[in-house]
């Protein structure tokens, strides 16, 4: 028959989810340290053990053998310990005799408090055991409350919480809200675990992908690089090590669905998911989506990198406040310079085989200029009228030539040939100018009114040829039409009726505006 005891220790366990025989060593210490301040024990060392099947309690004082004495109440020599048992060495402990079960109200209160103390520090031991091995694991947990920027998070049997560095600073936690949480470190202290979690950790956007993609946990996809800025947005590098399984396409899913699921996780942070390259430049490029990149230049003592992009895109690559660039130098480990592609074509230096081309070709120009200013000059001695014009003109062509820059060599000689050349042509009379400009005036003139006397001759040709009566088609009456049709359809049988119609029309057209006349009489 079981023991009141037994009874108490077995209700007590199932009330503490904890295993008996855990509380069973919590009560045989809790006996021990009561039993020692009885004085039957007369200050030796007491153990209590108690039978798990009917709940026996035995108190035993005890000797441990040590090699030198501090307290002959409660240790021995070896010598001493062979002579109440045989082979005893130190360490071990030796039975000195027993104690009558009888605790009293003070021993009670003792035992109680030690076995609540012990009963505590055993469900801080399970709590660390079971959460020591989740450390860098992904819970699903429940923020319990909010107390000066700390987050306090419900773990079932245990309390976790979160830091301010550890929190997101796009998120608003508020009690009750459910999220995943990544476990940062467990840690033991006097109060028991401490349990950090984080919502800003990297490794979090790696579990969860671990979660959504099956590829990824089971190792054919592998996440090889995270870049992270909590809250607005990530660049994850995947690579496959199994030919023919698109890595960014099975992270994506179907139409998204499974990058859909991470985004809506961490409550509509962005997500770039990029191929992972053994090249840098490759990886430095993909890096940069959704900007393409022309080239990039590698500095591999410095680990730098300039990237060009095409002028449109670079606002694109460069991101919001840097924050492209910025991801993808954390993501690759190099540091990133963007350049648009205009920006460096206009600081190219000219390469010394184009400017010696261009020496080459200028030469001959200029010796063509020469021959051209000496013909020039020649040109204008022959000419005494035009040489006070000719003479300041080359001479503004000679200092802009000599002015002018080595690479304007080549258009310079064509210039001072078209301004020598020009006063070569020979003077006009003011007069004879007049003159010709009079003659010409008198052409147009002539020509012009011959123009009007065709267009009036034109104009009566086809007069005459409307009022020709000679024609006998003319007098010629339709079959049973009568007058009255006629006159409703404005046919024409006879000459006079020609006149006749082009008089009822200025009727028509004169009464309109007499009415028009009679209605504004009347409106005044």
């Amino acid at each position: 028959m079981k023991s009141d005891l037994l009874i108490a220790v077995t209700q007590l366990a199932a009330e503490r989810n904890l295993p008996q025989p855990i509380v069973v060593k919590a009560i045989e210490a809790a006996l021990a340290a009561a039993y020692k301040r009885d004085p039957a024990a007369q200050g030796q060392d007491v153990i209590v053990d108690m039978d798990p099947d009917d709940g026996d309690v035995i108190v035993r004082t005890v000797r441990h053998v040590v090699e030198e004495v501090e307290d002959p109440l409660m240790e021995l020599t070896a010598d001493d310990a062979q002579e109440l048992q045989q082979g005893a060495v130190v360490g071990d402990i030796i039975e000195t005799g027993q104690l009558e079960y009888n605790p009293g109200r003070i021993a009670a209160q003792t035992a109680k408090q030690v076995v609540m103390q012990r009963l505590r520090e055993a469900e801080r031991d399970i709590v660390f055991e079971e959460f020591i091995d989740k450390e860098g694991e992904l819970l699903t947990a429940t923020i319990q409350r909010v107390e000066s920027r700390w987050v306090t998070v419900d773990l079932g049997k245990a309390e976790a919480v979160m830091p301010p560095a550890e929190q997101s600073p796009f998120e608003r936690y508020r009690p009750g809200q459910q999220l995943k949480f990544f476990v940062v470190q467990v840690g033991r202290t006097i109060r028991g675990p401490e349990i950090v979690v984080s919502r800003t950790h990297p490794d979090l956007l790696r579990r969860l992908f671990e979660v959504e993609v099956p590829e990824i946990f089971s190792g054919v996809i592998e996440i090889k690089a995270i870049a992270r800025e909590p809250g607005a947005r990530s660049k994850v590098a995947v690579t496959s090590n199994q030919e023919g399984v698109d890595a960014v396409g099975a992270c994506v899913g179907l139409r998204g669905i499974r990058i859909q699921n991470v985004v809506n996780e961490l409550l509509g942070e962005k997500i770039d998911v990029i191929e992972w390259d053994e090249d840098p430049v490759k990886f430095i490029s993909n890096s940069l989506s959704p900007a393409v990149a022309d080239r990039v230049d590698l500095n591999e003592e410095e680990e730098s990198a300039t990237v060009l992009v095409p002028d449109r895109q670079l606002s694109l690559a460069i991101g919001r406040e840097g924050q492209n660039a910025r991801l993808a130098a954390k993501l690759t480990n190099w540091r990133i310079d963007i350049q648009g592609t205009s920006v460096v074509v206009e600081e190219e230096p000219e390469a010394p085989e184009v400017a010696e081309a261009a020496d080459a070709v200028a030469a001959p120009e200029a010796a063509e200029g020469e021959v051209a200013a000496d013909a020039a000059a020649a040109t204008t001695t022959e000419a005494p009228a035009a040489e006070a014009e000719a003479a300041p003109a080359a001479e503004v062509a000679q200092a802009a030539t000599e002015e002018a820059p080595a690479a304007e060599t080549a258009e310079a000689p064509s210039a001072e040939v078209e301004t020598v050349e020009a006063p070569a042509e020979p003077e006009v009379d003011p007069e004879e100018a007049k003159a010709a400009a009079d003659a010409e005036l008198l052409a147009l003139e002539e020509e012009l009114a011959a123009l009007e006397r065709e267009e009036q001759e034109r104009k009566a040709g086809a007069e005459a040829e409307t009022l020709d009566v000679s024609s006998d088609d003319l007098w010629q009456v339709d079959g049973g039409s009568s007058s009255g049709e006629s006159k409703d359809t404005g046919g024409i049988r006879f000459a006079e009726d020609i006149a006749g119609f082009r008089e009822t029309d200025a009727g028509r057209r004169g009464g309109r505006r007499g009415g028009s006349s009679a209605r504004n009489r009347r409106r005044r």
